[in-house]
């Protein structure tokens, strides 16, 4: 897969969406045995505007599972992590459904220090006929997406508004 950070400017504010819930798990793999979806596993490395490894930052995953739906009642599909000394992070998952007027997608919000700003974004999936329509869909946020040995392999590099 390539490095979808090269050429990109800093990452942009998209919006949180009405199912966000503070103090999610550390963790890697945030799909309980017997979630529905097929498995999914992101990728990539968090960076500044220059190119150069964020170590430390702060990533929190959560989306929806493979029928659309999110558990608002505990931290299924959720988990948060931080990136190793090369800006890396990995998060096994199953690949979400879409729902209502939404493609499926992957809310994510990073903090490269916690004296930095919080952003807030969604990642999308190439090639999703419903992404034409969803009206928070942008092209520079799809990820580089292949199908792999045990399911779908995915890749995205954040670059964050930070020397």
């Amino acid at each position: 897969m390539e490095n979808n950070s090269a050429g990109r400017e800093p990452l942009h504010q998209v919006t949180e969406g009405p199912y966000y819930k503070k103090d999610s798990p550390e963790r890697k793999s945030v799909a309980a045995g017997g979630t529905y979806g097929e498995r999914l596993v992101l990728e990539g490395r968090v960076l500044d505007r220059k190119g150069n490894p964020i170590a430390g930052a702060w990533i929190d995953f959560w989306h929806a599972d493979g029928r659309g739906e999110y558990d608002n009642a505990g931290y299924n599909l959720r988990g948060h992590q931080y990136t190793d000394e090369t800006g890396h992070y990995r998060l096994e998952t199953v690949t979400p459904s879409e729902y209502s007027a939404r493609t499926p997608h992957i809310h994510v919000k990073l903090q490269a220090s916690p004296q930095s700003p919080v952003v807030t974004t969604q990642l999308f999936f190439p090639d999703v006929e419903r992404n034409r329509t969803d009206p928070v869909y942008d092209p520079a946020l799809v990820m580089d997406v292949s199908d792999g040995t045990e399911g779908k392999q995915a890749r995205f590099d954040f670059v964050l508004d930070v020397e």
